[in-house]
């Protein structure tokens, strides 16, 4: 990568004092997991791969010639039969009627990145199929208003003013057992679509298809929302006689979006999915993907996993948090390139409103918690329904602590939580349930509604739920390593090998390595308020540009030479690509 750089001969950054060696107070100290070397008979059996390559995978638990085949090219050896979905015959056979005798079916999504994208892909596929606008209408319920879920009122306007016949959930219904009763009541079919954990009860609907079902037949059950409605799509096609004519392919850009943005693992079905749906997504053939690319200044034919991540998903987001889900919903129909530019415009002018109201928001939260406590829990006024589960994920990041936000209405409050892999935070949430109006979620995110009257025994509960499972534990991030190697070994042949593991994501981290005693040449904070730090550093062979987010606490205190705990980016910059280390960890070289 080019002349190693040199240290700028009398710039303050280069004076380190000798005593200037600890972590600074505000960076919270990170234990380095080095994952175990590959066992010798597993490597012989890998040995025409490239021993980093093998050491990752392994990583991963590929150690079968043949899944690693599968793995690297994108291909899922399991069987992915829809109809070993629960229920998924029972669905299509509704379908098929709702169909047959001109019903209304309504596709009721949830309002955040994953249940938009589902909503939009069951409904265009089903106009796909040949059902009218008339007879497939999407409905995404209204944060505020409406909350999470199937909610009553909702159902009830669908069923006597847009005289629905069916409804069919993507991304949410799982835990609405009395909503779908409700439903029952009116007349009102209903199709559970989800993924998100089962309660003690599944609803009385025709059809609950759910991977996570215990009583599932399918072999992958880390499929997100939109992944299910996708199946669901699939199962419809080979069942339905003149549906061929709907390509899959179609709708793949929105199941990459979906799955991706909800962190859900890019590992089983996903990853082919998600691969397979990137390339749809770069070509941007829909109008709203290539609006949202331009805004995002993202270069179609570029456009990865990290990019839907950090780029496309939070814009898509932003809609459902600040404003109502439908302007990304129109954003992702649109089939008109300059009203897809004006939504696009809207979603990133919505997109950094929601940055500084989380910035805002993150800093009053802060002072409202203990961040030695088990549980951090605040709640105001002041806090916005939209954006409690990104205060929620800072304070957890921070602190590496289970964190509750919660927006305080006048007789309710809707919460979102966020957590750590040693706390199980839907479970958690189930012990109180009868506190509790609503929840629902995953391990590590839930939400929940909760009259104001049973706020402080929540609080009290919860907390006593976190001290006894947490208490006694070190809770100390810890950063999983794939491997040690030496800053010379960092090429372009070895990003080419990392490449092959793209997507990556949940599950399927980019690979982080350690490299000891690098020579630090110069550094300086960046960004707003000195976040973070830029660096220069070498091994005497090679040298790199790095940069280090949210570590910008190191600058002026750095030791001449650190361990470094970073993973292998490319910098793009006015037609030049080098190599570029973005860090995640460091340590003084001295450390043990």
């Amino acid at each position: 990568m080019g002349d190693v750089a040199r240290p700028v001969v009398g710039c303050e950054l280069l004076c380190y004092h000798p005593r200037i060696m600890s972590r600074p107070e505000t960076l919270r100290p990170t234990r380095w997991k080095i994952a175990p070397p590959v066992p010798a008979e597993i490597g012989r059996r890998l040995a025409d791969l490239p021993p980093v390559l093998i050491q990752v995978l392994y990583n991963r638990g590929l150690t079968d010639p043949a899944h690693i085949q599968a793995f690297l090219e994108g291909r899922y050896l399991e069987k992915d039969d829809p109809f070993l979905l629960p229920d998924m015959e029972k669905a299509v056979t509704r379908i098929e009627r709702a169909i047959a005798q001109d019903e209304r079916i309504v596709v009721y999504g949830d309002f955040d990145a994953d249940g938009v994208t589902a909503t939009v892909l069951l409904v265009e596929a089903l106009r796909g199929m040949g059902l009218t606008r008339n007879q497939a209408q999407p409905y995404i319920p209204d944060r505020v208003d409406e909350g999470y879920g199937l909610n009553a009122e909702a159902l009830t306007r669908l069923r006597e003013e847009k005289e629905a016949d069916l409804v069919v959930t993507v991304d949410c219904g799982i835990r609405s057992v009395a909503e779908v009763e409700h439903a029952n009541a009116l007349g009102l079919d209903v199709i559970i679509t989800d993924h998100h954990s089962v309660g003690k009860r599944l609803p009385p609907a025709v059809a609950v298809v759910n991977p996570k079902r215990a009583d599932a037949a399918y072999p992958y059950t880390g499929l997100a929302g939109v992944g299910v409605a996708f199946k669901l799509v699939q199962a419809l096609r080979q069942a339905l006689p003149g549906q061929a004519a709907f390509a899959e392919e179609r709708i793949l850009d929105l199941v990459a979006l979906g799955t991706v943005a909800d962190i859900v693992p890019l590992t089983g079905e996903n990853r082919p999915l998600v691969k397979a749906g990137l390339e749809v997504l770069n070509r941007c053939r829909r109008p709203g993907i290539a609006a949202l690319a331009e805004v995002a200044g993202l270069k179609p034919g570029s456009i990865t996993a990290e990019h839907i991540g950090f780029g496309l998903g939070p814009r898509i987001n932003a809609a459902g948090r600040l404003d109502h889900a439908y302007a990304a919903a129109r954003l992702l129909a649109a089939n008109n390139g300059l009203r897809a530019k004006r939504l696009a415009q809207e979603l990133n002018r919505l997109n950094r409103e929601r940055r500084e109201l989380t910035r805002r928001l993150g800093k009053m939260a802060e002072e409202m918690v203990d961040g030695e406590a088990p549980i951090l829990i605040a709640g105001d006024e002041a806090f916005k329904s939209g954006v409690v589960g990104l205060v929620a994920s800072r304070l957890a990041e921070k602190h590496y602590r289970p964190a509750i936000v919660m927006e305080k209405g006048e007789t309710e409050s809707r919460g979102s939580c966020r957590s750590i892999p040693e706390f199980h935070i839907t479970e958690a949430l189930d012990q109180v349930e009868d506190l509790l109006a609503h929840h629902g979620g995953h391990q590590q995110a839930a939400g929940f509604t909760i009259r104001n009257e049973n706020l402080e025994p929540f609080r009290e509960r919860l907390t006593a739920i976190a001290d006894e499972r947490l208490g006694e534990r070190e809770l100390i991030p810890t950063l999983d390593v794939d491997a040690e190697i030496r800053l010379a070994d960092v090429d372009w042949a070895l990003q080419g090998q990392l490449e092959r593991l793209e997507p990556t994501g949940e599950a399927n981290g980019t690979p982080v390595f350690v490299s000891r005693g690098v020579q630090v040449f110069n550094h300086r904070a960046v960004g707003q308020d000195g976040t973070h730090l830029q660096m220069q550093v070498g091994d005497g062979q090679r040298g790199f540009k790095c940069i280090a987010f949210r570590q910008g606490a190191w600058a002026g205190r750095l030791p001449a030479r650190v361990d470094l705990a970073y993973t292998v980016g490319v910098n793009e910059w006015n037609g030049r690509r080098d190599l570029q280390l973005v860090v995640q960890d460091i340590r003084p070289a001295e450390e043990v």
